[in-house]
């Protein structure tokens, strides 16, 4: 055990001892973060984590929806879940995205991430976890702003031509978006959605456990918005009344792009009037093109 470590669990055995232990306090989280503490403190502490942590979650989720999309056009039962089950994801589409990821990494995360392991002290981590209650309203609290933020980002660089043209038009160059293009952009947007990923929690005096888990929650979110394919688990078919935009709202976007600008909820998208109705999947895959087309002129 390295010294910083030791020092660190002794700390925490003088909080229990003053009555601050996590019985008292009923943290149902604190056996957990024990173990993290003690087991894996250093890379916890580690500035390089929660890069490591995000580029980990996102090629997880991805390789997952990517292997869905392969199997749909030989396996029924998955590609009547897509939104749109007559056109296969090809591995020229696989290739040029994942490309133009590892490019922005590459070129973008990784310097940023080894200024940070240069010049930014470990993390000191707090000997108590937070309250499941805290961790769950801390997390609802930063998609909150981020939802915001996004919205408000997203539609001025909509509403501003050179914005759109210099910063945003690389993402939109799919029309049928499937999980490689959620991290399809310009080395712009990826350092914004970073920086609010990133700035929110601090803002909002986190726990870092709520920070890493709102870092993982919304990579997720944002790849089964771009993954193409509408299942009853989907986020937008568990959250009820309409509040949630999900996958079918921005595959919509992306055909239709003056309609559904949040990410997340749908609050901004009611009250900015850019709220649509989202196209139905075409389920059938015997439709003709025409057929299609005449289907999508109804709700154009």
């Amino acid at each position: 055990m390295s010294t910083g470590r030791l020092l660190r669990t002794l700390s925490c055995v003088s909080d229990e001892d003053n009555g601050t232990s996590w019985q008292s306090n009923g943290v149902f989280l604190q056996p957990a973060w024990d173990y993290l503490q003690q087991n894996h403190c250093d890379l916890l502490a580690s500035p390089l984590f929660p890069v490591v942590l995000s580029i980990t979650t996102y090629f997880l989720v991805v390789s997952l929806y990517t292997m869905l999309d392969l199997l749909a056009p030989t396996w029924p039962c998955i590609n009547r879940y897509r939104l749109h089950p007559d056109t296969p994801v090809t591995w020229p589409d696989i290739w040029t995205t994942l490309g133009v990821t590892i490019y922005n990494h590459l070129l973008y995360i990784f310097p940023a991430a080894v200024a940070q392991w240069l010049w930014r002290p470990p993390v000191p981590l707090p000997c108590e976890a937070p309250t499941l209650c805290s961790f769950f309203l801390g997390i609802f609290a930063c998609m909150i702003v981020f939802d915001s933020q996004y919205y408000l980002w997203h539609l001025l660089h909509h509403r501003v031509p050179w914005l759109y043209h210099m910063f945003h038009a690389v993402h939109h160059r799919y029309h049928q978006p499937f999980s490689l293009v959620t991290q399809y952009m310009s080395g712009w947007e990826l350092f914004s959605v970073g920086f609010w990923t990133t700035i929110d929690p601090l803002l909002l005096q986190c726990h870092c456990l709520t920070t890493w888990g709102f870092m993982v929650l919304n990579i997720y979110i944002s790849t089964e918005d771009h993954c193409g394919y509408d299942f009853p688990w989907s986020m937008n078919n568990v959250v009820p009344f309409g509040l949630w935009g999900g996958a079918p709202k921005h595959d919509a976007h992306h055909r239709r792009p003056n309609t559904h600008f949040a990410p997340f909820f749908s609050h901004w998208d009611w009250l900015g009037g850019t709220d649509t109705p989202p196209t139905p999947p075409i389920r059938s895959r015997g439709a003709s093109r025409d057929e299609r087309e005449r289907k999508l002129k109804r709700f154009k």
